[in-house]
């Protein structure tokens, strides 16, 4: 009898700069009861690229989640490989991406297209025309944006965002405890 796992093999997620921008790769398991593995490739918060593949030809494996770890390493590896290589560099030129905290301008809000309700069952008389043209009205997550006392900061990549990028590091994590111990002792 072949061994299983329960629950899904732990996945992967790497953000990675190529040519200024902030790229992150994700790489999941469905587990057996759906088993494929997916990728995603992000850039401002949209898919830019995607990648599914099956393990169901293998689920009798003696050694699945080994197996399946594996298939997952070399799928998050390619999709790695292939953005460094260029494969996905004219994909986003159609798609306006934002940075996470960066608001798209009035004029930008304003060019987007419009969402079309969803048709009825059956069908429902037009309301009567209104006196006045209803205003635009600003999501409650912009307002609130847009009501900030603390203004955004410009970050490395030249965007503007409301996010902790200045607490992040290269360093590890040791690096960064030992430099808080070290402080610790120092006046203030």
């Amino acid at each position: 009898m072949a061994k299983t796992f329960e629950k899904a093999v732990t996945g992967f997620n790497h953000n990675i700069k190529h040519k200024g921008k902030v790229y992150h790769v994700q790489t999941e398991d469905s587990g057996v009861n759906n088993p494929h593995i997916i990728t995603h490739l992000f850039v401002g918060g949209n898919i830019l690229a995607s990648k599914k593949t099956s393990y169901a030809d293998i689920l009798n494996a003696e050694n699945l989640a080994e197996v399946v770890r594996e298939l997952m390493e070399e799928q998050h590896k390619e999709m790695l490989r292939n953005l460094i290589n260029g494969v996905y560099d004219n994909y986003e030129s159609t798609v306006r991406s934002y940075q996470p905290g960066q608001l798209a301008t009035d004029a930008e809000a304003a060019a987007a297209p419009k969402l079309q309700p969803i048709a009825a069952p059956r069908p429902v008389p037009p309301p009567p025309p209104p006196a006045v043209a209803a205003p635009f009205v600003v999501p409650p997550e912009v307002a609130a944006a847009r009501a900030l006392k603390e203004k955004p900061r410009i970050n490395e990549v030249g965007v503007e965002t409301l996010f902790g990028e200045d607490l992040i590091s290269e360093k590890s994590l040791d690096e960064v405890i030992l430099s808080y111990l070290a402080s610790e002792g120092e006046p203030s």
